[in-house]
């Protein structure tokens, strides 16, 4: 099996060498650039679905930091060729000499055009043996989804090398595969370890491509993915997404083959011939961008970014953009786009946040909460009015002019419009003071409710006050539900002040199930206790509503 990944990848990387000069990294034809082609993160009914930039070589003419190159003084150095093993080594002397670009091997050779009509390599000094080391750095400029690292050599293969990934632009490393014909005493590994799921995320040693032969021509290519148990349902692996991201790549080359010449009497020669040379270094993959971009491209400061789409933003498309809160970030799958979702704030809100326990009630539909709602609007949605407002129903919620303040002193308010009766004392007990609100009080009462109210108008024998019932901690054989409607209370109640209510302010409202003047609506009389609201509140009616359903709530 790895014979056959062995020889598909070389497959591969040969095209790719062939069509280097077309593709030259992130180019695009003049052809396709006037033809404007659609969207790919599009489909053609303008419905998100997964895209991926374009499959590049991201090694292709950056910069190589390397720790050993030949010339920096003239030096020899030997080419030994020989058909095939056993036959008759010969060695071809030449100068490495970096001040005549004719003679010099430098770095840049590593990730130029790859002609094989004429070979460029980088080359290092001669016979830097173990326990010395060369090592190549390679910075991708940002993270990358890396498919393989592949080297070509110009030199015998290492006998011992090891390939490392950096995901923090080479701050840390970690090891992406190792190569020895010695695993354990190199690197106190196993030879070619069985990998599981339980180790998905760990390199191993092999000792493929470690033989010496072919003495030039040689090739190392490591697939990220080859053999990991996971890669088929790579959409829905984090660990296998993050094993093959990579924003920088080394390569430590750790011990020279040699033919074990090196100590003869002629040994000079022979250490002139062992190095480290190579044509070649390749590191294809894609620029990571999580399924919600289609290319990258340079921004403002010369860094290579994802262009975003599917209101993503960020180097990798791995955050929602401003104000699209709705829905947590997720990385784009072939059968979901994970499009992020904008808040729903009715128009009236320029920010807000993510609220995950608010995702898992709604059915993990919609977890967006909006921030300083404008236009006298409150509420998650800025969707209902704020307290001293009440609701235009003539316009949409959306409207800037939906809410109007409420007048500070209406004219058909109980307290202008109702004279005070000389019974009152007798009749009922105006509350003074503060209220208590405790749990007997509670118990007693059919129902409680937390109620704005919004305005109030006489009819006949009765107020009808239009208010909004914001919470409901109690209710008794009338069903109450939230939102506007109406609360009837007795003419002569309201006139002697039990219960005391005033337009524009927010009370809490424990009283008796009783039938309504009308259709429909909430009746309040001199019994009811009404308490202007204290948010305090809110959390002990929670526990009182909890003891009642634990028949903590004796009945009379």
């Amino acid at each position: 099996m790895t014979r056959a990944v062995d020889v598909v990848l070389t497959v591969l990387l040969a095209v790719s060498l062939s069509c280097r000069c077309v593709l030259a990294g992130y180019g695009i034809s003049l052809f396709a650039a006037q033809t404007s082609p659609p969207d790919p993160c599009y489909d053609e009914h303008g419905n998100p679905r997964r895209c991926i930039p374009d499959f590049v070589n991201s090694a292709f003419g950056k910069e190589v930091k390397v720790s050993s190159t030949c010339g920096k003084t003239p030096s020899r150095y030997c080419v030994v060729t020989s058909a095939e093993k056993g036959d008759e080594r010969t060695r071809n002397c030449h100068t490495c000499d970096a001040s005549d670009p004719r003679k010099y091997h430098p770095p840049a050779y590593l990730t130029d055009l790859n002609n094989p009509h004429n070979l460029t390599c980088w080359q290092s000094e001669n016979f830097i043996q173990y326990p010395q080391n060369v090592t190549l750095t390679l910075s991708l400029g940002k993270k990358f989804e890396v498919t393989y690292v592949s080297l070509q050599f110009c030199s015998p293969r290492p006998e011992s090398m090891v390939i490392y990934k950096s995901m923090d632009y080479g701050k840390t490393w970690v090891p992406f595969q190792f190569y020895s014909t010695q695993c354990r005493k190199m690197y106190n590994k196993p030879n070619r370890a069985v990998i599981t799921k339980q180790n998905e995320q760990e390199a191993v040693c092999t000792d493929s491509h470690t033989d010496m032969y072919p003495l030039t021509g040689g090739l190392i290519a490591f697939s990220t993915l080859d053999g990991r148990p996971s890669a088929h349902d790579f959409d829905n692996s984090p660990v296998l997404q993050d094993w093959v991201t990579a924003t920088d790549i080394k390569v430590i080359f750790s011990r020279l083959h040699t033919f074990g010449d090196e100590n003869e009497d002629d040994s000079e020669l022979a250490r002139d011939s062992y190095f480290y040379a190579v044509s070649d270094l390749q590191v294809g993959g894609r620029c990571k961008c999580n399924g919600h971009a289609s290319r990258c491209v340079k921004d403002r400061d010369g860094s290579l970014v994802c262009e975003c789409k599917h209101n993503t933003a960020g180097p990798e498309c791995d955050r929602c953009k401003p104000f699209h809160y709705d829905r947590p970030w997720q990385r784009a799958t072939a059968r979901e786009a994970n499009e992020c979702v904008a808040c729903n704030c009715n128009l009236h809100a320029r920010r807000c946040r993510f609220n995950m326990e608010l995702y898992k009630l709604s059915g993990r539909k919609s977890g967006g909460v909006c921030l300083n709602c404008r236009h006298n609007t409150a509420g998650r949605h800025c969707h209902y009015c704020k307290e001293g407002y009440y609701r235009d129903l003539s316009k949409p919620i959306s409207h800037r002019k939906a809410c109007k303040e409420i007048p500070v002193a209406p004219p058909t308010t109980p307290s202008s419009s109702t004279e005070e009766p000389s019974d009152c004392d007798s009749y009922c007990k105006a509350s003074k003071g503060k209220l208590k609100i405790n749990m007997k009080k509670y118990c007693k009462k059919d129902y409680a409710v937390q109620v704005h109210i919004l305005k109030a108008d006489k009819a006949g024998e009765w107020w009808k006050f239009t208010v909004n019932i914001i919470s409901v901690y109690k209710q008794g054989e009338s069903r109450i539900r939230r939102g506007d409607q109406f609360l009837w209370v007795r003419a002569k109640d309201v006139a002697c002040k039990c219960p005391k209510i005033k337009p524009g302010k927010k009370y809490l409202l424990l009283g008796n199930d009783e039938d309504s003047p009308g259709q429909s609506g909430v009746v309040a009389d001199k019994g009811s206790l009404v308490i202007q609201w204290r948010d305090t509140w809110a959390r002990r009616l929670r526990k009182f509503q909890q003891r009642e359903k634990k028949g903590k709530c004796k009945k009379p």
